[in-house]
């Protein structure tokens, strides 16, 4: 039995979170000259790096920055300027991505999450949406979906 495709524009499907993941080492290898810079690794440049790894323009730049934040404390800053370099670095490079998914903190001693509602798993979960979070105006449910 086939499923239905989803309609929902914006989202990510599991075949392009996988294509996305995938790159992510090829990406890890690129050197870019424009990254010349990252040794000051900066809210700009973890967010241009964030976007080649994840494979998405749109993501936010106050959440790059507690995520950078959150990676200095861990002492993962250096590891993430010589990422932007061009150094293959898979361990710190799923780390970055794991982030932008679970929206969890990369520091084990911090109980903090990042972000609940934007963390990038609920675009790649397109049938679901973040728990306590409403999907739609008040009594959306008791409408049957569009066919």
């Amino acid at each position: 039995m086939a499923h239905p495709k989803s309609t929902r524009s914006g989202t990510m499907t599991r075949r392009g979170m996988l294509s996305a993941v995938s790159a992510m080492s090829v990406l890890a290898l690129t050197h870019t000259p424009s990254r010349a810079f990252a040794a000051n690794l900066d809210v700009d440049a973890f967010l241009s790096l964030s976007q080649n790894l994840v494979g998405q323009d749109d993501l936010s730049k106050d959440i790059a920055a507690a995520m950078l934040d959150a990676f200095s404390v861990t002492g993962q800053k250096e590891a993430i300027s010589a990422l932007a370099d061009g150094k293959n670095d898979d361990a710190i490079a799923n780390e970055i991505v794991a982030t932008w998914y679970t929206g969890v903190s990369p520091d084990p001693d911090d109980l903090d999450v990042i972000t609940y509602t934007d963390a990038l798993m609920w675009q790649a979960m397109d049938y679901t949406k973040p728990l306590a979070y409403c999907g739609g105006a008040m009594g959306y449910w008791a409408e049957p979906p569009g066919a």
